[in-house]
């Protein structure tokens, strides 16, 4: 009988949906440094306080605890950390509301949806390529921390008229930042970059701010973007000239920015363009470096130079980074198994991420992986000590008989343990 006096319906089942979407994301705790195992102690009594304040209208979210991360071409990036109950909370209005806006949304808008990735984002991009000449490669400054707030509720409201979907967005987009000094900082445009309804109200917003308008106005344009990386195709220079003029202006309007140092013209050299061009001939989206390279031709086997997607220079140096920092060499205490089993999650990670594109540009970081190998066992065996060349007979002996052991052993790369 009370369930029913409650002014928002609210289905009991969808908070569960909600708790379980958000413990299989995983995530730290938010200001009130409550972990997700510490939530899960008292489960059945926080989820009902989050069910029943969200129906009733009475849930305030608390502030968001700012953490400071690294970001891959240096300095720090702000993100946003919503308490675990926030962070179901807000699961829960995204569950309700992200069908309502996501049939809306156009093909080639690919992060953070449902069934795509950012893998489709480099597949069209990679033909694209082919059938166009020039491009434009455009980021968008601080995206997460300058959203209009009064534009975006404009966007919210034209897809929604639930009261319930309105009131708690609202909230969330204004909810306080605490930082690390314990200060709190009042918001006045932007959504937390690492909150749960974050994402899909920054792609709605995109949705008018670039998506419809370039579909509009430039339809003799081929875009795609995923999140707040971006990539519009040209026929001509002077076309892509015009158009980032264009696209300046638009953003300037929505109260966003292009990055200056991060957007470019490019020119898709290959060896069937005979174009002159003394600027950019390359450019890295989504951890691939678009750029010429051999390829054969299926009918002759003949070489040619074609404008082709791979591991960009920094995803490969960021990898070679990460196997460094696990110090894999030093961990004489663990078997060949256990270090198997504790590398091939990663290693299966980036084989069917950077090997999606020219699967031969991941060969080298794998190798490496091996050399890593072959100084773990140097380490491991007294007999192979300061013995390279049978630290590396051993491997390789092993690798033979036991393919399946290393994930990436399984596609051959077995031969360089150097």
């Amino acid at each position: 009988m009370l369930d029913k006096l409650k002014p928002f319906e609210i289905s009991k089942v969808l908070v569960w949906e909600a708790y379980r979407q958000v413990k299989a994301n995983k995530g730290g705790a938010g200001v009130d440094r409550e972990s997700l195992e510490e939530f899960d102690k008292k489960l059945s009594k926080n989820l009902y306080k989050i069910w029943n304040r969200l129906s009733s209208g009475s849930y305030f979210p608390p502030p968001v605890r700012g953490v400071e991360i690294p970001k891959k071409q240096g300095g720090t990036r702000l993100l946003g950390v919503p308490t675990v109950s926030d962070r179901i909370a807000q699961m829960t209005i995204k569950l309700m509301f992200e069908p309502m806006v996501e049939p809306h949304f156009l093909e080639d808008s690919c992060g953070y949806r449902p069934n795509k990735s950012a893998l489709d984002a480099v597949g069209v991009t990679r033909k694209r390529c082919w059938h166009y000449d020039w491009l434009i490669e455009f980021d968008i400054r601080g995206l997460f921390d300058n959203i209009d707030h009064e534009l975006l509720m404009k966007a919210v409201r034209h897809h929604t008229d639930s009261k319930c979907i309105l009131l708690y967005i609202e909230r969330w987009i204004k909810a306080p930042l605490e930082l690390s000094d314990g200060t709190t900082k009042d918001r006045a445009c932007g959504t937390p970059q690492g909150g749960v309804i974050s994402p899909v109200l920054s792609n709605l917003f995109l949705h008018y701010v670039f998506d419809i308008w370039m579909s509009q106005k430039h339809p003799e344009s081929p875009w795609c973007r995923y999140a707040d990386d971006g990539i519009c195709h040209c026929k001509t220079k002077e076309q892509a000239e015009k158009l980032l003029i264009e696209l300046e202006l638009r953003f300037r309007e929505c109260k966003l920015e292009i990055h200056p140092d991060k957007t470019k013209i490019v020119y898709c050299s290959d060896d069937n363009r005979k174009e002159t061009n003394n600027g950019n001939t390359s450019f890295i989206f989504l951890g691939y470096e678009f750029r010429v390279r051999g390829a054969k031709r299926h009918n002759t086997n003949k070489v040619f130079g074609c404008f082709l997607p791979a591991i960009s220079p920094k995803a490969e140096k960021s990898i070679n980074e990460k196997i460094r920092a696990l110090n894999v060499r030093n961990r004489s205490d663990l078997s060949i198994k256990e270090i198997a089993e504790w590398l091939n999650p990663m290693i299966r990670g980036w084989m069917n991420y950077y090997g999606k594109y020219t699967k031969s540009a991941l060969r080298t970081v794998l190798q490496r992986i091996n050399g890593t190998l072959v100084q773990w066992s140097m380490k491991k065996y007294k007999k192979l000590k300061n013995k390279p060349q049978r630290a590396i007979m051993s491997l390789r002996l092993i690798a033979s008989k036991h393919t399946n052991l290393f994930a990436h052993w399984k596609v051959g790369i077995t031969g360089a343990f150097i």
